[in-house]
């Protein structure tokens, strides 16, 4: 479209609206302490889950969320409501860090520019966003309240009578000992399994080895010291604050399976070797202590620290290596993935604690320590994946469930009733289950217990480019303690050579004159995760630029809505690929800080939509790869800034995955060019003009007043709904009655820039202007519908002549039976098909139809 005439001059006007928009700050949100905030004026906080600044910048799936939540929060503004709707940039991450190691650049540098350019594309859509309330993970004083909340967590604990975090100081108080404090923290030391890259220098996360992997980096699980953040002890909280919560079904039941709360028993097994001189106890849970009796194996994770004490002379070199192989191994790859069962015999037995029978101990990658005890008992009649590990290997498998009807009992999982399992035979499940815990904890032999699949939060980071943590450890007594709070923030070193170095403690081990603190301590070298400056980033817009404080409390009781919400963002938008994660951890850091009584909600985000993914015209996903990706800067060039917004909504329903197709830019495009034209006319030298269409009379063309009123009634409740789509729909109706009018009232037609405005937000800004305003749209209250202009005074009625159609009346809606027939026998088409007739019968069906019967 470059090359040819554009149907309106968006490009004139566009950048122009936009500059306006930044030189009077249109879309500042006063805070509580301004000299402009109105504190009568109900909040509104909208939120765009923030994007990492990549060196690609954006492609035009990136916008569709913007879009969304910039049309709810205009709408919102003019609607009285002071709208928070901020943009900022989750920055450090290991893409940069990788960028740098290639370039030598410094992240920083590489960073910036990229925020540079994805700052530039999203002005050139002309969102309303606070740009004064920006922010990036990477600032550093972002950096000193993110390490002052990572101290928050390490100087606290969970206190279990009361369900929530507290001061660690309180069990110095009570004479706890430093070693007992240290075993509760919320942030503490551990030595655990992770997803190490040797070449990378790093840990991964679950989640991102798969992607480091396809680039042909090497993954393999090691243990390695590690801090950890102790979100399990928030479990339970975290499935019960689900529900007041406005969220998909979906996304609640994606992070309640994560989370993974299961009620059984632990069980106590025996395990012994033919060369041990004494037996080793393990607990296992199971959910189906019920059938206890058909446990024919037990299966320990490789990683297990007792599988090399049982592990026999003759299986050891099988153990050993069937162990490296599962180094190799992400927990996704051995989980429920992992459809190719494999495992090796220990050599060792255990004692079934139910009937004293002795089953083999094996070893097998679908068991993890990360879930329950990291050992299981298999009982493969019942369970899938022990049934086809059983069917694999020649173990017993031994039926102790009859399920109800006639379900085959091989691999049967449901309730059913016991069978084969001694003094619980022929009781239910819920029974079954009942009594034999209560066998077992009599018998001293297991315990009723919750467990969940939820484990601590692996939160090291073997990288340059990520926070330090604000800790050092004692050269001589190997003890970790906090540096000062007046010290923060504690920034990265300058360095030039970021490559990693293979040893775990990451790259920040080469800057020796930074690691030492003092004489006697030296810092903590391994950094903070993506995840950290991105749990918590929503507060810091609320009060950006509060140097005392993460956030002050009256700007925070303000905009948290004075605590009667249950989340501090009312709505908040973004991809399904942080359904789990990223919601989850935001959630528990936002909890420890109300336990703390740094908050007034209990969670951070009231309201969740996922947007659904934008396709490439070929149906794929977009990526560089694919050679898919289609740039805004070339469709605003091309069509406007308002074309692409208004197309992002009209694809589809916002929550589905849609394709991308051009042709529907050129659809949305010429829709608004007909809005354009219905102000505006072209004389011979190709200016525009007002039209001489419109007009400032009042509107006498009922119908035209009819449609202009259910457009804005219908848009406003398709603006509340999401349902952008179908709004444009109505907006597009209210055009055409425009285009095919005679006279264009002024008073009418500005309405229908006025519900535009949140889409179109340019175009209708500056048709406004030429047709005599003087003040912005932005700043107009909402208009609302005319209920009385809905009321149809007037019906249209058919009129037949022998059954068959002839013409249309309009009459009056309560119009008597007598008038209607006369009216419809008025008509000229209906004469001519009368002439030379007589006129027999006239049956009036009320609201519908006449027939005249003639001959």
């Amino acid at each position: 479209m470059s090359d040819r005439r554009k149907p309106f001059p968006f490009d004139e006007f566009e950048p122009r609206w936009q500059q306006l928009w930044d030189a009077e700050k249109t879309f500042r949100a006063p805070n509580p302490g301004d000299a402009d905030f109105d504190p009568s004026k109900p909040k509104f906080f909208v939120l765009d889950m923030f994007p990492y600044p990549s060196g690609a910048g954006l492609h035009v799936g990136h916008p569709e969320g913007y879009t969304a939540t910039d049309i709810i929060g205009r709408t919102k503004l003019r609607q009285g409501f002071n709208v928070l709707h901020p943009m900022g940039w989750d920055s450090f991450g290991l893409p940069a860090e990788q960028y740098a190691i290639k370039t030598g650049q410094h992240p920083r540098i590489t960073t910036e520019a990229n925020i540079t350019t994805f700052k530039r594309q999203l002005k050139s859509l002309g969102f309303g966003y606070d740009w004064d309330r920006e922010i990036a993970t990477t600032d550093p004083e972002y950096v000193r309240w993110t390490q002052w909340i990572f101290l928050k967590l390490y100087h606290s604990y969970f206190n279990q009578e009361t369900g929530k975090a507290a001061p660690v100081s309180e069990l110095e108080a009570q004479g706890w000992s430093r070693s007992q404090i240290d075993a509760v923290r919320l942030a503490f030391i551990h030595e655990a399994p992770v997803n190490w890259s040797p070449d990378l220098g790093t840990v991964l996360a679950n989640e991102e080895v798969e992607e480091w992997k396809s680039k042909g980096h090497t993954v393999e699980r090691r243990p390695l010291r590690q801090w950890m953040l102790r979100i399990t002890q928030y479990a339970q909280r975290l499935i019960d604050d689900l529900e007041p919560l406005d969220w998909p079904e979906g996304i609640k039941l994606l992070q309640k399976n994560w989370i993974g709360r299961s009620e059984g028993a632990e069980v106590c097994f025996q395990i012994s070797t033919a060369s041990a001189e004494a037996s080793h106890a393990v607990e296992v849970f199971t959910t189906r202590p019920d059938t206890l009796f058909g446990a024919t194996y037990m299966v320990l994770a490789p990683e297990h620290p007792l599988v090399a004490e049982i592990t026999s002379s003759d299986q050891k070199e099988a153990v050993e290596s069937y162990i490296k192989a599962c180094a190799a191994k992400s927990d996704l790859e051995r989980g429920d993935l992992n459809k190719d069962k494999s495992g090796v015999f220990t050599g060792a037995h255990a004692i079934n604690p139910v009937n004293g029978q002795a089953i083999p101990v094996w070893i097998a990658d679908y068991v993890m320590m990360g879930y329950g005890t990291g050992a299981i008992m298999a009982v493969p009649a019942h369970d899938e994946r022990d049934f086809e590990f059983a069917k694999k290997f020649e173990l017993p498998v031994v039926q102790v469930v009859q399920p109800i009807g006639d379900a085959d009992w091989q691999g049967y999982t449901d309730p059913g009733t016991a069978i084969n399992s001694g003094f619980l035979d022929g009781l239910t499940t819920a029974d079954a289950k009942t009594k034999i815990i209560d066998w077992l904890e009599a018998e001293g032999k297991g315990t009723r217990r919750i467990n969940y699949k939820l484990r601590d939060w692996l939160f090291s980071r073997q990288r340059y480019w990520g926070e330090p943590f604000p800790l050092i450890w004692n050269r001589e007594t190997g003890e970790h303690a906090a540096i000062p709070e007046s010290e923060l923030p504690l920034l990265q070193p300058d360095m030039e050579d970021f490559k990693p170095t293979g040893d775990p403690r990451g790259p920040l081990v080469k800057a020796t004159d930074w690691i030492a603190y003092s004489e006697q301590f030296e810092r903590e070298t391994n950094t903070m995760p993506q995840w950290a400056g991105s749990c918590w980033y929503y507060l810091r817009y609320c009060d950006p630029r509060n140097s005392n404080q993460f956030i002050g409390e009256e700007v925070e009781s303000y905009w948290s809505g004075g605590g009667a919400n249950p989340g501090t963002v009312d709505l908040y938008v973004g991809g399904t690929e942080h359904a789990v994660l990223h919601l989850l951890y935001a959630r528990f850091w936002h909890k420890v800080l109300h336990d703390l009584g740094y908050l007034s909600t209990n969670e951070p985000f009231q309201k969740l939509v996922n947007q659904g993914l934008i396709l490439g015209e070929d149906g794929q996903k977009m990526s560089k790869s694919r050679g898919n990706v289609v740039n805004p800067d070339e469709v605003v060039r091309d069509y406007g800034a308002d074309a692409l917004r208004l197309y992002e909504m009209f694809m589809g329903p916002l929550t589905e995955v849609k394709p991308w197709q051009m042709k529907g830019v050129e659809g949305v495009s010429r829709f608004l060019a007909r809005v354009w034209r219905v102000a505006m006319e072209q004389d011979q030298t190709g200016e525009w003009t007002l039209s001489k269409k419109l007009q400032n009379v009042p509107c006498s063309d009922k119908a035209l007043l009819k449609v202009v009123h259910e457009t804005i009634k219908k848009v406003t409740e398709d603006i509340a709904k999401m349902s952008f789509n179908t709004a444009i729909s109505q907006m597009m109706v209210c055009t055409n009655a425009f285009t095919a009018a005679e006279v264009v009232p002024l008073k009418e037609f500005t309405l229908l820039l006025s519900v535009l405005n949140p889409f179109a937000p340019h175009l209708s800004e500056e048709i406004h202007r030429l047709i005599g305003n003087s003040s912005q749209l932005a700043h107009q209250p909402w208009p609302e519908h005319d209920e009385s202009a809905l009321i149809e005074s007037e019906i249209e009625i058919v009129v037949q002549v022998n059954g068959k159609l002839r013409d249309k009346i309009t009459v009056a809606k309560d119009a008597p039976k007598e008038d209607i027939e006369s009216a419809a026998q008025a008509t000229e088409k209906i004469q001519e098909q009368l002439a030379g007739k007589t006129v027999r019968k006239v049956i009036v069906v009320p609201g519908r139809l006449v027939n005249i019967v003639a001959n």
